[in-house]
């Protein structure tokens, strides 16, 4: 289950301080707690958060090093040295070398620009340096994005004669190499240590051009956001600015990428540029995407981004054959610990990241892949918010031959007999270190709507784009009982919901409409948005999620008795059953170690009978979350995915029997004493009863649809839902009637007997 958390908590004396602050501003105190709580706390912090420029840039030269390389630089050009410039394979290193090698062209030095490729590796290597010298000799090396962590290598170009400056924004090693280096990360005067390489490229070609160099701004702006660093002090000015090019003067080389109708937000750039220039370096071509951002003939430009995009489509494909490939494992495997860890000698190491950084948003629990070469296993670790992985490989180093990064990611190289050592260690240490509660997956909230929404505020909250790492778009909750679910078109997965406080819109939300529709008390979590049309703007909420208590279920018999009887309409499942009385079944619940086990009931009175429930959170109908945590889940639908538990407890007898797919197959539990049949008790059994539901249905089929079955039965009021869905799934077993495209059609004079239905003899057996 997931939980809602509060984004920040103020006292009584920042309350008071936000109150001067937003009368001081001009501005909402609602918005002005957002900001305060992300650390602009003053109102000059929060003039330049709101209005984010280039007049709010720092100088360059305030950066130790800038000096040495302005002058290092402009003496290569006046004595016409040969200059190469070393950058990096993914976004940030392309578009970092593009600034640079641009602005050395600016001041008057034709560069050599090199991009290694992914097979290569990361920053300097000996073989590509022999390759520079063989191809041109240079006098000057330049890296970008890269180098900070090679200082043997710099020592190998100095023995050959060049000079050295390294640019780079990397955490900074014991050992800096000997030669000029400009990184953020050192301490001197330059306020701000988060820029990416190509945002440092920038600053060296502010320094070189001065403000002639602005008009790269773009491509710092798309690297800024590729290589998801904290959009917070100058990273914000850069986005914002390199966004107003992107808007007003898109150039050729990415325009290809963007829609034309829509502004270009870091949205845009986060998904629909940084994952085709990404695509390049995975798909062994960085430097097509270098040749993309360089060209200037149109025709050629066009060919290199229909590549791109080409490489974007075959990348998407190899990951989800990964991803996939990676579920599978775990399903054999099972993802029972604190840290998921998987192998395979197929896997591409350009991919692994990508893959490893879904799955731990799937689980919620760092993931590491691995690529298996020889003994050898590279790999790519992903992290969860709470948990700092860089930490915990840290803490298990001698297992482990190399690694490198920071919380959340990491590089990870260990031999294969190292593997199961690794992961036993990971568990150990992540068990000690943090609680159950740092794995739940969670939703911050920045405030609760309680009455009718506000124009000016959700205007407010459009001041704070451009939104990504470090300042996340805000989410809101408004608490709703019923709400009238309406499709935005006939049969469309996407719901519209009418809150007397904001209209919501639930993209992929019908799966929910049972819940959505019960008077069960929900949060719904969601996002401003503002649209405008034909000059008129509104405002609607963007629901993310849905949140409801343990005890939801006592507010949804009739939706849990609907739900059930479309369940029990269905084949029954192969599976291995054992019958235990109620009290041993709750002795395991006591033995749950956090994942693995589902405990199933029928109806939300089941639960009752167990005292040790307490401790787990109890779902609805779908599992929030597809982590294999331990939990309830009440009236399951029989599409929910359970393969991956390896524990299945039914709390109560299902009637019929087990009939969920996931479960064929597997050993399942079943309570012997608790029957889980009540909702089936007075269902119109009789002939007449169920005749005269026929006729009503044959009346009014033409005005019945809904995305499901269960829709049909709440949008209709012929009877009871429960009764109808009962009527309605014993006519579809006779054959008398059936669903299409949303709609139920009927077949007359078709003639069978009521004892001809499997559904109708289990709920006359019942009602006996």
């Amino acid at each position: 289950m997931k939980k809602i958390a509060p984004e920040y908590t103020f006292s009584e004396e920042q309350l008071n301080t936000v109150k001067q602050l937003a009368k001081q501003c001009g501005l909402l105190e609602d918005t002005v707690k957002i900001l305060y709580g992300r650390g602009v706390d003053t109102a000059e912090k929060i003039e330049k958060f709101i209005h984010p420029s280039r007049a709010n840039f720092i100088s360059p030269f305030k950066m130790s090093g800038m000096d040495k390389a302005v002058e290092l630089i402009t003496r290569a050009r006046d004595e016409e040295w040969a200059v190469v410039v070393y950058g990096d394979y993914d976004a940030d290193g392309v578009c970092a070398s593009t600034i640079m090698s641009s602005a050395l062209k600016d001041f008057g030095i034709q560069p050599y620009v090199y991009i290694p490729e992914r097979r290569e590796g990361y920053g300097l290597n000996k073989k590509a340096i022999d390759d520079i010298f063989e191809e041109c000799f240079p006098q000057l090396f330049i890296t970008v994005d890269c180098g900070i962590s090679c200082a043997e290598e710099v020592e190998y170009i100095k023995e050959q004669g060049a000079e050295v400056i390294v640019t780079d924004h990397h955490e900074l090693p014991d050992k800096i190499p000997d030669c000029i280096c400009v990184n953020p990360k050192f301490s001197d005067d330059y306020i701000y240590d988060n820029l990416c390489g190509a945002g440092v490229a920038l600053k060296v070609g502010i320094a070189l051009n001065g403000e002639d160099a602005y008009k790269y701004l773009d491509f710092a702006a798309i690297a800024t956001v590729a290589d998801s660093v904290p959009l917070t002090g100058e990273n914000r000015d850069i986005v914002f600015e390199g966004l107003k090019l992107i808007n007003n003067n898109p150039r050729k080389c990415y325009s290809h990428f963007l829609s034309k109708s829509d502004s270009v937000t870091s949205q845009t750039i986060a998904f629909g540029i940084a994952p085709k220039i990404n695509a390049a370096g995975r798909m062994g071509s960085a430097r097509s995407a270098l040749q993309l951002f360089t060209e200037s003939d149109e025709n050629v430009i066009f060919d290199l981004a229909s590549s791109l995009m080409a490489f974007n489509i075959e990348r998407q494909k190899y990951c989800d054959e990964l991803y996939n490939s990676a579920k599978s494992k775990l399903k054999e495997r099972g993802a029972y610990g604190k840290v998921i860890m998987l192998w395979d000698e197929s896997w591409n190491t350009g991919f692994v990241g990508i893959v490893a950084a879904r799955l731990a948003d799937e689980f919620n629990r760092p993931v590491l892949l691995f690529v298996r070469n020889g003994d050898v296993l590279k790999g790519s670790a992903r992290s969860v918010e709470n948990v700092n992985i860089f930490e915990a490989l840290k803490a298990c180093e001698k297992y482990i031959q190399e690694f490198g990064g920071h919380s959340q990611a990491a590089g990870v190289n260990i031999n294969t007999y190292d593997f199961e050592n690794l992961e036993n260690a990971l568990n150990e240490y992540l068990s000690a270190h943090y609680s159950p509660e740092d794995f739940e997956p969670t939703l911050y909230i920045s405030g609760a709507l309680t009455a009718p929404y506000s124009l000016r505020f959700a205007k407010e909250l459009e001041m704070l784009e451009p939104f990504g790492v470090g300042n996340r778009r805000p989410m809101f909750e408004v608490e709703e009982g019923a709400l009238e679910v309406k499709p935005v078109k006939p049969l469309s997965p996407h719901i519209n919901l009418k809150s007397g406080k904001i209209e919501l819109l639930y993209f992929s939300g019908a799966k929910h409409t049972l819940l959505m529709e019960s008077s069960a008390p929900k949060r719904y979590v969601f996002e401003y948005n503002i649209s405008t049309y034909r000059g008129k703007q509104s405002v609607k909420g963007y629901v993310r999620d849905i949140v409801y208590s343990r005890t939801a279920g006592k507010y949804c018999e009739e939706e849990i008795a609907v739900n059930n009887i479309f369940t029990l309409s269905g084949s029954q499942t192969e599976a291995e059953e054992i019958y235990l009385p109620h009290t041993e079944i709750d002795d395991l619940v006591s033995e749950c170690t956090g994942y693995g086990t589902i405990f199933i009931a029928e109806q939300y009175q089941t639960l009752s009978h167990y005292k040790n429930l307490e401790k787990l959170p109890v779902e609805l109908f779908r599992l929030s979350s597809g982590n294999v945590a331990d939990a309830v889940l009440l009236s399951p639908k029989t599409d929910v995915d359970l393969s991956g538990y390896k524990r299945i407890i039914y709390l109560d007898r299902p009637a019929g029997g087990v009939r969920l797919p996931s479960l064929t197959g597997k050993n399942v539990i079943i309570c012997e004493d608790i029957d889980g049949n009540n909702y089936l008790k007075g269902l119109p059994c009789e002939r007449q009863q169920l005749l005269n539901i026929f006729s009503a249905v044959l009346a009014n089929c033409a005005n019945m649809s809904g995305n499901d079955g269960c829709e049909i039965c709440f949008d209709n009021k012929i009877t009871s839902p429960r009764n109808l869905a009962f009527a309605l799934e014993v006519f579809r077993q006779l054959s008398l009637i059936s669903y299409e495209d949303g709609k139920v059609n009927v077949f007359r004079g078709v003639k069978s007997e009521l004892t001809n239905s499997q559904l109708y003899n289990i709920v006359c057996k019942v009602n006996l």
